[in-house]
């Protein structure tokens, strides 16, 4: 058996395993649904990557099917591991997803890259684990003034559960990214917001709206 189907063997037992259609897991992994769904239909022409097995250990960690179905334990080692000499440094994953402050589609094709960050330096943000934090960039002008386009947003996945009007958020609306305000109503519907006071709100109704995490600070030039 091949690596290819291994992976695809995998995923199919991952998605039975969360009751979970493949762009179900992959948007709850905070992944493009192509990262999954092209492997999960046996269309790939690479395999999964250690980023992504990561992500979907960091979602789904009770699934007892990680060591097999050919996944390893160098496969499963985070790629972007400090060096010995430097304890003091994690990766943290950057994804090339240019999340919308409007709206971005996210069915496409999307490139990772692991950077080195200081622990230290990331505990003035969150305690969260390095496994549950991604890098990703704004684009777009509906949360002016708060994020600017072009910036650098942190997100934490491990927060996922907005409390009334209580932060900003990377939500998937449908199949569309964005970082918004949120605020549940009272009929369970959520209103998502922007700081520009010219983008209208817009209401999500049930299972419209899945929140991705959390975004935990913003880093721009002066």
């Amino acid at each position: 058996m091949d690596g290819l189907e291994q992976d695809r063997l995998l995923l199919h037992a991952l998605c039975k395993f969360a009751g979970m259609t493949p762009s179900r897991v992959a948007t709850e992994a905070g992944l493009s649904s192509t990262t999954i769904l092209r492997p999960y239909n046996g269309s790939a022409t690479t395999r999964l990557s250690a980023p992504t097995l990561e992500k979907l250990q960091a979602r789904f960690p009770d699934f007892p099917g990680w060591h097999k179905a050919g996944v390893s334990d160098d496969r499963l080692a985070f790629r972007g591991s400090p060096p010995e000499h430097d304890p003091d440094l994690v990766g943290i994953e950057e994804i090339d997803l240019r999340y919308g402050l409007g709206a971005t589609y996210l069915d496409v094709p999307v490139v990772s890259e692991v950077r080195q960050f200081s622990r230290a330096w990331l505990r003035l943000f969150t305690s969260a684990s390095p496994a549950n934090l991604f890098w990703t960039v704004g684009d777009g002008d509906s949360m002016e003034p708060t994020i600017h386009s072009g910036e650098v947003i942190l997100i934490d996945r491990s927060q996922t559960t907005p409390s009334m009007g209580d932060g900003i958020w990377a939500i998937a609306y449908g199949e569309v990214g964005m970082v918004k305000r949120l605020c549940p109503l009272p009929d369970g519907t959520v209103e998502i917001t922007s700081d520009n006071p010219v983008i209208k709100p817009r209401i999500a109704v049930d299972g419209e709206l899945h929140v991705i995490g959390r975004v935990i600070a913003v880093v721009r030039k002066l």
